[in-house]
């Protein structure tokens, strides 16, 4: 499998045309160097708030309901790119009002897209301080999905889900071979916060994972104002990875593509012939396993 993760920055449009060259830009950069999966970051689609116009983009409220109502339309799209140039696509995560899971406030969602134009969406489980409050986000329906493609069976923990090993166990447990991480973090230090669940989990469940940021400043929101990161892969310091575990990383807060080869017999080889057994001994220690439920999505 061959990974991209993004490092985002957040744009101005004046027009959905404009959006929509931007993600055909950026699928297109992506594809011609060859990768299959495409990762881009949480809130990476707060930038749709700008076709509300400047006053709507600024209050937080407004924003997150011009966002949700353009989230079918900008599905509709990185469906259509995922199907025209036959890779798998893992949306920009956004704010989305769905009555099914709350009643009155969003969930943090993204969905992971295949060739085929099959997709199943993934929402965030715990959220951070700044979602509680002032953002108010609803917690996700509480089940996390184990996507399985004709690449590898992925699972998704977003931003502060990577930061929660026992989210990561229930993945490894369901049979995840690679964990995406899209991510949105304001400082230097939150992204090395997600950066370390990131490799943490990479390590415990002898799997890869892929990590995008939002990178870059605006002035026409006081929600996602800001952003600091690089995109990045790790695998776990063992048999086939490098001895830091460190795959690939973009350069710090430059916006672009991270891209990197991660083989999914590499894993299947660590996990059985790997110098320690991390995975498999989980089970070893006294605390409690995960109960966590875990829906499979066929989306070969």
């Amino acid at each position: 499998m061959k990974i991209a993760t993004a490092a985002y920055p957040l744009d101005w449009f004046d027009n959905w045309a404009a959006f929509e060259t931007k993600a055909r830009k950026w699928v297109t950069d992506a594809v011609n160097q060859g990768t299959e999966v495409l990762v881009f970051p949480e809130y990476g689609v707060m930038e749709l708030a700008t076709l509300a116009g400047r006053d709507v983009a600024l209050d937080l409220e407004q924003s997150l309901h011009a966002v949700s109502d353009l989230i079918p339309k900008a599905d509709a799209l990185y469906t259509s790119l995922a199907r025209k140039f036959g890779v798998h696509i893992l949306t920009p995560s956004a704010p989305v009002f769905d009555t099914a899971v709350h009643p009155t406030r969003p969930v943090n969602r993204t969905r992971l897209i295949a060739p085929n134009g099959k997709s199943d969406a993934q929402d965030k489980q715990i959220m951070t301080m700044f979602e509680r409050d002032p953002w108010h986000v609803a917690t996700g329906s509480g089940t996390l999905k184990l996507f399985d493609t004709t690449l590898g069976k992925i699972g998704v923990l977003i931003c502060y889900d990577s930061e929660f090993p026992l989210l990561g166990r229930a993945l490894i447990e369901a049979g995840a071979e690679y964990i995406l991480v899209p991510s949105c973090t304001e400082e230097l230090a939150g992204y090395w916060r997600v950066r370390i669940g990131a490799i943490s989990r990479a390590l415990e469940g002898q799997c890869v994972t892929a990590m995008a940021s939002i990178v870059g400043t605006v002035d026409w929101s006081t929600s996602v104002e800001a952003g600091s990161g690089m995109g990045s892969i790790f695998g776990p310091p063992d048999t086939g990875f490098p001895s830091t575990g460190n795959i690939a990383e973009g350069t710090l807060n430059q916006a672009g593509w991270t891209i990197a080869n991660a083989p999914r017999s590499k894993i299947a080889n660590m996990r059985k012939a790997g110098v320690v057994r991390n995975s498999t001994h989980w089970s070893e220690q006294n605390g409690p396993n995960s109960t966590i439920p875990v829906t499979y999505c066929d989306l070969r």
